[in-house]
Parts: C-alpha cells; structure tokens; sequence
C-alpha cells in the first residue's frame, strides 16, 4: 500500500467523520455519492464524486466535495489515486441576509500546491427584489468572490465563482441542472494556457427511483492543454436530512 493511497484513506476517513459530525448538527443536509462508469478520453479525470453540504447553527453553513481520478492513461473505476478536494464554510451577515463571508480551503494530490480562500457569496436567490421569480421557477444562483487567496504561488491570484441549479419535476420524480464556473485571474502560467482560465461543469440529472439518478456531465478545464473538454455519464445516488 503506498503512501499516496494511504493518504487518500485518510482524508476520506477525515471526510466521513466529518460530515457524520455536521449532520448531527445540523438543521438540513445533504449527501450525495456520485459514479461516473463512462468518460470520454481525459486522462485523469474524475471517476467518482461525493458531496456534502448542511445548514449549521448561529447563520454557518458548510459545503464541500471530494473528486477521486485516475492515474493518466489507466480505465474508467480502475484504482483511484489522484483527488481534488474543496471545503466551504460560510457565515450570513444577518439573518435576512442574500451575503455570506466564506473561507474555502481546497486539498490536492501532490506537494506545496494546496490553496485556502476568503471572500464574499451573494446568494441572488435570496435577493428580495428577485427572490419571487427564484422561487417561482424553482432556479438557485450564487456568485462567490474569493478576494484573497493563500497558497505558494507568486502574486495577487483571485476568483469569481457562479454556482446555479434549476430543478423540474414532481414529489415522485426530479429533474435537475447543476453546475459552476470557476474564473481564476492573475495567476501566473505557462504561455500555451489561456490568460484567467475557467474550470467549469454542467450536470444534468433524471431521478429513476427514489434518491437514485441517472446523470450525465460535461466538463471544462482550461488547465489542460489536451483535452480540455469531457463528458461523463454515470449514476448518482442521495441522501437528505
């Protein structure tokens, strides 16, 4: 067993117990397991995915995600040994409020490249001049500015990130399109790659049975030179608090 899968043990381990915690604790949640047994030809992408999120007391919230891969080159669900993860807390400013403080902290498989965030999120949603026509057509957007970012890079790197879903469907059965945008500006790269690249996704998904999906993904990563651009499909499973 090496030190990487090891690693990875652990912070899945750290994950669960975690999220145990949070649900606990919690006044409304989620979890959610996602498998994708089909992707187009990306080397190292993502293969699963799980999701958490809760409403935490005193305002707090809290949403994160593990992505697993695979090594470059290896099969769809073969031994996983790369991840990308993000954890999210958030705080309203006051009870009404459309505005949270964030502090997001992301870990990564390899040395010296992990990265922690602090900004503001504003949950258009929750607008009172527009909350209406959110609700009414069952439709969340939200635009987080990350102002100050603490990581080993050189200068002044910041971000905007949109996050959205739009929900259809019945008590019986849901309907769903989610996904973000991630626009990083003043980060320092290599020339081949494009000036403030985005890294964005768009899952749609059907509910077959209850809390069970079928999925399907596309995908952005203006990180990769080759390949920038990937669809999955795949099977998604729920759990709600």
């Amino acid at each position: 067993m090496n030190a990487r899968f090891c690693g990875l043990t652990f912070f899945l381990t750290l994950l669960f117990l975690s999220t145990s915690l949070v649900a606990k604790n919690s006044s409304g949640g989620f979890l959610d397991f996602n498998i994708y047994p089909y992707l187009s030809d990306a080397d190292n992408d993502t293969s699963v995915t799980i999701n958490a999120g809760a409403r935490l007391a005193n305002r707090f919230s809290y949403f994160g995600f593990i992505n697993m891969g695979n090594q470059a080159g290896s099969s769809e669900l073969s031994d996983t040994n790369t991840f990308y993860s993000e954890q999210n807390v958030r705080w309203q400013i006051q009870p009404d409020s459309p505005f949270d403080l964030t502090l997001q902290m992301n870990f990564r498989t390899g040395d010296d490249n992990d990265r922690h965030r602090l900004g503001v999120r504003w949950r258009l949603n929750d607008s009172i001049f527009i909350k209406d026509f959110f609700k009414r057509n069952r439709f969340q957007y939200a635009v987080n500015l990350h102002l100050i970012q603490f990581d080993n890079e050189p200068g002044n790197v910041w971000q905007i990130e949109h996050s959205f879903r739009k929900t259809w469907g019945t008590s019986d059965r849901t309907i769903y399109l989610s996904g973000f945008i991630d626009h990083t500006f003043n980060q320092t790269l290599p020339s081949e790659f494009p000036d403030n690249p985005i890294v964005a996704e768009a899952q749609f998904g059907i509910e077959l049975m209850n809390s069970f999906f079928l999925v399907t993904e596309y995908r952005r990563n203006e990180y990769r030179i080759e390949q920038s651009n990937n669809w999955a499909i795949g099977a998604e499973y729920v759990i709600t608090w």
